[in-house]
């Protein structure tokens, strides 16, 4: 399998390329607009033909490509069934499988950072990964005050639908800011400072104790992300 991990450093941004091999067909997860020379580029070079490009929700901190990786592949982009980006070629339901390739992957319906975020599994039938947007981090978790967040319901995406996947599942977020490139499900579990030994309420009150500037690029970002990557 072909797997590419890049990153945006403006806004510590992770984007997933991957393909069952060279010449195959592909997807990539989470592309960011300045970023989007880099993601041809690799598909060039692969011989990859990417089919579809992915959201997991509206990011608020950077532009997407979405729309630029359309116009320049002609690939399916694709939100989950929430999103308010019309935009969107394909919405995707809770527990909708895609195939691309023999890369297979399954929708999870996991909000609380937003109001439609989405998770996805990679090959659910024996999960290899998941690619978990913003709602859970690397020993940390995505905020929840605005773009209809919610601590509650990040709690239950996280604690009842996440953690339930094997241990050994390996986390691949939408953003880090320390530097670490990835995690599992059973490190979290066990490590995550705002999960591990919490209850909901413990986790509820930390969360909305926060008090978190809005990101920089937000009135740009948000708006321009609901046309898919056109300011």
């Amino acid at each position: 399998m072909i797997f590419r991990q890049f990153f945006d450093a403006d806004s510590s941004t992770y984007t997933y390329l991957l393909a069952s091999g060279p010449g195959r067909e592909a997807l990539i997860i989470d592309p960011v607009k300045e970023q989007a020379s880099q993601y041809l580029a690799a598909i060039h070079d692969l011989d990859l033909k990417l089919v579809k490009a992915i959201d997991t929700h509206t990011h608020a901190d950077h532009i997407t490509a979405l729309g630029d990786l359309r116009n320049a592949t002609g690939c399916v982009t694709l939100m989950g069934e929430f999103t308010k980006a019309e935009c969107v070629s394909m919405q995707v339901r809770d527990g909708e499988r895609l195939d691309v390739d023999g890369i297979r992957l399954q929708a999870l319906y996991t909000p609380g950072h937003t109001d439609e975020s989405f998770s996805f599994v990679l090959h659910p039938g024996q999960p290899q990964a998941v690619f978990s947007g913003d709602v859970l981090l690397i020993r940390s978790s995505g905020r929840t005050d605005f773009q209809g967040g919610d601590p509650h319901r990040s709690w239950d995406s996280i604690v009842n639908r996440l953690f339930k996947l094997p241990d050994d599942t390996t986390l691949y977020p939408a953003h880090d800011y320390k530097g670490w490139m990835s995690s599992s499900i059973g490190e979290e579990k066990r490590h995550n400072p705002r999960l591990a030994g919490k209850t909901e309420a413990e986790y509820v009150a930390f969360m909305r104790s926060l008090q978190l500037p809005n990101p920089k690029m937000m009135d740009i970002a948000v708006p321009a992300n609901l046309a898919c990557g056109r300011p």
